[in-house]
This record gives structure tokens, sequence and C-alpha cells, in this order.
């Protein structure tokens, strides 16, 4: 039975029903077996005997049996146990620090939050409610308007559907039958270009109307410098690049110092020093990895790839070229035979002057063509010698405060990141498949939880609980829309929604 009416009626009644509250995969699944039980109805026949319960079978074995889905609850996995192993307090409270002079920075430290946090766990409702428990009474409590405070969130929690690792895109990518290493690379520029907007949107409105997120107070403002510290600086400089090199280099002032009981050690010393030069290395690390990609990766693809052409068509025995015929006289300009011979000239010699020409054209012009874009180099110094500069500054400024809020990103921030990164690079690279880089996700997030000491059998347990809640929800939800678009499109309703568009 093909009857479009039914299906437009499908789409009617799926959103009623879900706006009465109904969950969603259930009503996707209900509504594909009641009408899928009318289309496929005949008269004099059992009702046992209905191909809707073959249907349904079937498709929920393709989804059991859909590889791609297995990545699903590995994602969901290491969201969860990040967020009870509680690294997400004190990322808050170091990004928040570290971006208190901009304006609305309690706003800008949720968005920030928000986003890594989206590309850890991949799904919006662990997100938003993580996010609502940790940042909305601190927004109100400072003054910030509602309105703000709670679009903030609920925005920010969105975007771990645009940004990779996505739960949603690996449904997507598992439905619809594309790449996810491709969907995740075409979605990675409009989910941090969306949230960059978010944050242009934020600073802007906080400008304009200052009263909707109020200054916080100096208090709140300070970042707390250790004892030991100060007592370094005394001994040594105010500048802490300088006064953590100077100890280690002549340690007698250093180890004499006591702070609650404890002595400083040439380890703690070296470990200071460590993390103080984290942003240099970074850099460094970044810059090379541009170059090793654009020089050295892309260029040796390039003549990989032109030069193989070459080697066949150079490998194909070129047949001498045939000798003219005593009679053949010279045709005359716009005769028929002429343009005829033209061609057949063309024809007969074409294939040997590309032959030729790849041997002596392209073959030396290959490396000029396969090597990095025009303006590499000048650019990539420039770049290099403005992140230089922008370093030098920062050292040269770094004092107490600045110290210990750079060691609060290290310790907070730099792990989930240098995570996220592994991630996605081994994907986008193509050195594992999207289950694979989950399971180093997954591993990656209970070795960080495990290093913070954050992490309990029994936040282990409800880690596990609520990845399989979830994969259970997220696996009935594609079963239920596989049965509800078969049936759509047994009814017909495909194709006049293709017509309408």
């Amino acid at each position: 039975m093909s009857d479009p009416a039914l299906g437009l009626l499908m789409l009617t009644l799926i959103v009623v029903v879900i706006m009465l509250g109904f969950p969603t995969a259930f009503t996707l699944m209900g509504l594909g077996m009641f009408f899928g039980f009318i289309a496929f109805h005949a008269p004099g026949q059992h009702w046992s005997d209905n191909r809707v319960f073959d249907l349904m079978v079937e498709r929920t074995y393709g989804a059991m049996n859909n590889d791609t889905l297995i990545s699903i609850p590995l994602f969901v996995l290491m969201g969860y146990v990040m967020e009870r192993g509680a690294l997400v307090d004190k990322m808050f409270y170091s990004i928040q620090l570290a971006f208190r002079r901009v304006p609305a920075s309690l706003a800008v430290a949720t968005l920030i939050v928000c986003t890594f946090w989206g590309i850890a766990s991949g799904l919006v409702g662990a997100v938003v409610v993580l996010m609502g428990v940790i940042a909305f009474n601190p927004m109100l409590k400072a003054g910030y308007n509602v309105k703000l405070a709670s679009g903030v969130i609920t925005a920010g929690g969105t975007l771990g559907i645009l940004i990779p690792p996505s739960v949603m895109i690996i449904v997507y990518a598992a439905v619809a039958g594309q790449s996810v290493v491709k969907l995740y690379a075409s979605a990675m520029f409009p989910g941090f270009f969306l949230s960059f907007l978010y944050l242009v949107y934020i600073v802007g409105w906080a400008m304009i109307d200052p009263k909707i997120a109020p200054k916080l107070p100096e208090a709140e403002t300070k970042v707390p410098v250790s004892d030991w510290v100060r007592k370094i600086q005394a001994a040594y400089s105010r500048n802490m690049p300088l006064a953590l090199m100077s100890a280690v280099v002549a340690p007698g002032k250093a180890l004499a110092i006591e702070t609650n009981g404890q002595r400083v050690t040439y380890r703690m010393l070296w470990s200071n020093l460590l993390a103080v030069l984290f942003p240099l290395a970074l850099s460094l690390i970044t810059l090379w990895g541009i170059w090793w990609y654009v020089v050295i990766h892309q260029t040796a693809e390039a003549r990989a790839n032109t030069g193989a052409p070459v080697i066949e068509r150079s490998a194909i025995p070129q047949a001498a070229p045939a000798a003219p015929a005593a009679d053949d006289k010279p045709q005359e300009l716009g005769s028929g035979n002429a343009i005829g011979t033209d061609e057949a000239t063309d024809e007969s010699q074409g294939p040997q002057e590309v032959g030729d020409a790849s041997l002596r054209g392209l073959g030396p012009a290959a490396p000029a063509e396969a090597g990095p874009p025009e303006q590499f180099y000048f650019w990539f110094w420039v770049v290099v010698a403005a992140t230089l500069a922008m370093l030098a500054w920062y050292y040269w400024i770094m004092e107490a405060e600045l110290f210990e809020l750079l060691k609060l990103l290290t310790s907070s921030v730099m792990p989930l990141g240098i995570l996220t990164i592994v991630v996605l690079a081994v994907i986008l690279f193509g050195i594992t498949t999207a289950t694979e880089s989950a399971a180093v996700g997954a591993a990656g997030a209970f070795l960080l939880a495990i290093h913070a000491r954050s992490l309990t059998w029994q936040r282990v347990k409800e880690s596990v609980f609520l990845t399989a809640k979830t994969t259970a929800m997220v696996c009935w939800l594609f079963v239920g829309s596989a049965l509800f678009s078969g049936v759509f499109a047994i009814l017909g309703g495909q194709q006049l929604v293709e017509q309408w568009v």
C-alpha cells in the first residue's frame, strides 16, 4: 500500500506526540509500527503475519550490527568519567581567573568550558546540566542578567552537537551512510567559529550594557599566591622565570626556604620551571607541526602523486610516426580534407607529444609544483617572529600572580586540551578509525581522573551506568528513526516531499 496522505499524517502526529511529552525513540517506533501495520495489511491475512514485524526486527538488527555506533558508548564514557572525576570545577575556576579583566568574565569562562566540555562528552544534556550546577548560581550571585546566564549555558551546551567528537555526527554518519572522518573535518571550523561568535556577542553586550554583567569584586579576582613563591621572589627576583632559573642554578637560598613545615626541594624548583616553560614548548611544537605538515608531508605526498602519472606514460611504448605518402598533396586552408587531416594528425601525435612533454617538461617542474604555497615562508617567519615577541613580553611581565595562574591553567585546561587534540588528530590524519580514537579518549579520561586523584570505585560505577543508559537511549532512537523512515518511504511520503522541494 502506498498512500502519501498517511505519510504526511505520520509527520504531523510525530510533532504532536513529542510535544505531549512522550519519549522520541518510542514515539518513532510506535508510529512506525502503527502505520507500517496499515501499509502491509492484506485482507484475509492473520495479524501476526504482518510484515511490519519483520521490518522491525531487521531495523533493530541493522542498528545493533552497525560498527559505527560502537564509538558512541566509548565517547560517552569519556565524558562521564571526566565529569565524575570533578575535573570541570577546577577548569572553570582557572579560566574565570584568566579572563577576570574581560567584561562578563563569568559568562565568557562558562562558554569556553562548555566548548571544551562539549568536545569531551559530545552530549548536550550532560554539558547543560553540569554547567548549570557549576556556573549558574555564581553568575546569579554576581548580579548577572538571568537571560544572559541561562542563555550562555544552553547555547554553549549545544556546541557539543557540532564540535567533534560529537555523538550526533556519528549517528548521522550511520544513518546517511557518510564518512565519520569527513563529517568531523567539515564540522570542526563551523563549531569553533560559532563559539567565537558567541564570545563576541557576550562581550559586546556587556560592553554596551554593563549592568547585565557587573564586574566581580577585587577579592574574587585575586589569584592566591603561595608563601614559598613570595620568598623565592624576595630571594632572587620579582620576575618568576628569572627567579626560578636562578634558583635552579644557585639553589642555596631556595633550599633554605620553609613554609607550613615543608622545605622547598630541588625537584619542586625543576617542576615549576618546566611549568613556566610549557607555553614556549607548546608554541614551538605547534610551529614545528605546521612546518612539517606544509613543507615535508604535503610536499612528499604531492611529489608521489605527480610522479606516478609520469612513470606510467613514459612506460607506454610509443609508435613511430608514419612516413608521408608520396602522392600526398598540400591541402588548402578551409577545405574539409585539411580539417580532417589536422584532426587525424592531432589524434595520432597527441599521445606522443604528451608523453614527450611529460618526460621533458613535467618532470623538472614537478618539485616546484609540489612545494609549499607561495608566500608560505614569508608568512611563516612572520608568525614565528610575532609568537616569539609575545612570549618574550609574557615572560617579561610574569610575576607571582601570573605564575600561579599559569600553573592553574596547566594543571586543569592543558590535560583536557591535549587529550582532545590527540583524539581528533588520530581521526583526521587517518591514523585510527572513530571507534579506535574513542577508545583512546576513554583510556585518556581514566588516566586524567586517576592523576587528579578524584576517581573512586563509586564514581566509576556511576559513569558506567550513566554510559549504558545514554547509549541505550541513543541506540533505540536510531532504531526508531530507521523504522519510521522505512515506513514513511513505503507510504510514498518521501517522494511527495521530494516533489514539493
